[in-house]
């Protein structure tokens, strides 16, 4: 069974950075991907980031490129993710999330209501002056 314990969220000011942490228990071979999503209270979730388990390929969603670098430590078992330049539409719960069947582009552009095989408790992330 994969569980998911994220950590690192906060309060930045714009231009600021933080890194968010997901510590995994199991194997990355019971999920195909495992990445970040965001959700801001009323609105849609989002896609943010993600690692592809056979392969280590990255994606990011185009409002976040350039600007947060997602990566895996294997000894470890944790995913990060290093977000850099925040802006204040940043702010969000970010939720550490892995799938059995999405992967790459598949993660980043999620079906609406779709429901992660394995998902953790989200952390806030607060992005103001």
């Amino acid at each position: 069974q994969v569980q998911l314990v994220e950590s690192g969220g906060g309060l930045v000011q714009p231009g600021g950075s933080l890194r968010l942490s997901c510590a995994v228990t199991g194997s990355p071979s019971e999920y195909k991907s495992i990445g970040w999503i965001r959700q801001v209270s009323g609105k849609e979730r989002e896609g943010v980031s993600c690692i592809n388990s056979n392969d280590g390929s990255t994606y990011y969603a185009d409002s976040v490129k350039g600007r947060f670098t997602i990566s895996r430590d294997s000894a470890e078992n944790t995913v990060y993710l290093q977000m850099d330049t925040l802006k204040p539409e940043d702010t969000a719960v970010y939720y550490c999330a892995a799938d059995r069947t999405l992967f790459g582009l598949g993660y980043i552009d999620l079906p609406a209501d779709y429901e992660y095989d394995y998902s953790g408790q989200g952390t806030q992330v607060t992005v103001s002056s």
